[in-house]
């Protein structure tokens, strides 16, 4: 009896324990899906200083799907398009991609760098990801918007 008596007090100990804990726990938000490029922020190392707009016909996407990621640029007065395809992976407050292959221009970016690691800031339908500096300093971040 005192063995079950400790059990039963052992298991409403752990129940309650995780109903606490599931109090506590930030909301999921998702990045699968397709998201549109609308701004961009600099920084001064910490705080946004400027906001740029993207300009009339510039479109940037990019789409995230069951761990893969491709993206394309149009900009209007570049002639070449521009895109990338890789993989990527999220955690509370980090975006991390790995581009795999790309436009010309992406390819040669290749050859020194494939992975990109950002400070993610993610909503239910906005995300920015934003760069850092050599020390750790904010420089400047994509905002998007969610379209589907």
């Amino acid at each position: 009896m005192r063995k079950i008596l400790s059990l039963l007090v052992l298991m409403l100990i752990l129940i309650s324990a995780s109903d606490f804990k599931s109090e506590k726990m930030t909301p999921f938000h998702s990045i699968e899906g397709t998201w549109e490029l609308k701004s961009f922020y600099n920084y001064d190392g910490v705080n946004v200083t400027d906001t740029v707009l993207a300009t009339d016909g510039y479109r940037q996407v990019k789409m995230y799907y069951n761990g893969k990621i491709m993206w394309s640029r149009y900009v209007p007065k570049d002639k070449t398009a521009r895109f990338g395809y890789g993989s990527y992976m999220i955690t509370n407050d980090e975006l991390i991609e790995t581009i795999e292959y790309g436009d010309n221009e992406m390819m040669s970016a290749l050859d020194t760098m494939r992975v990109f690691t950002f400070e993610l800031k993610l909503e239910d339908d906005t995300y920015s990801q934003i760069s850092h500096d050599e020390e750790g300093n904010r420089t400047f971040s994509e905002n998007y918007v969610r379209l589907d």
